[in-house]
């Protein structure tokens, strides 16, 4: 289950670097929040696959729902509710 494939984190690594840029350069209001998200879930599907020789379909899967899962913890605040919205880290 485990192996390595270079032609997914090559990928992964090309996604993180346009993230990397995005972040530090686009400071409008659709390509940092909507491109950004929107890649950031295709970073996080060729980073499983490229640990991980898991079949496409649960992957996917997975990735959407990790994703779903993320958003709505932003809609509702998550990091306000616990009380961390002075931390660095999750205002990244």
């Amino acid at each position: 289950m485990l192996s390595f494939n270079f032609k997914y984190f090559s990928l992964t690594i090309l996604l993180l670097i346009t993230e990397i840029i995005i972040a530090t350069w686009a400071h409008d209001a659709l390509i940092r929040p909507y491109g950004g998200d929107f890649l950031v879930v295709i970073l996080v599907y060729c980073l499983i696959k490229s640990f991980m020789d898991s079949p496409v379909s649960p992957t996917i899967i997975g990735v959407l729902l990790f994703s779903y899962l993320v958003e709505i913890s932003q809609y509702f605040h998550l990091v306000n509710l616990l009380g961390l919205e002075n931390s660095k880290l999750p205002a990244l």
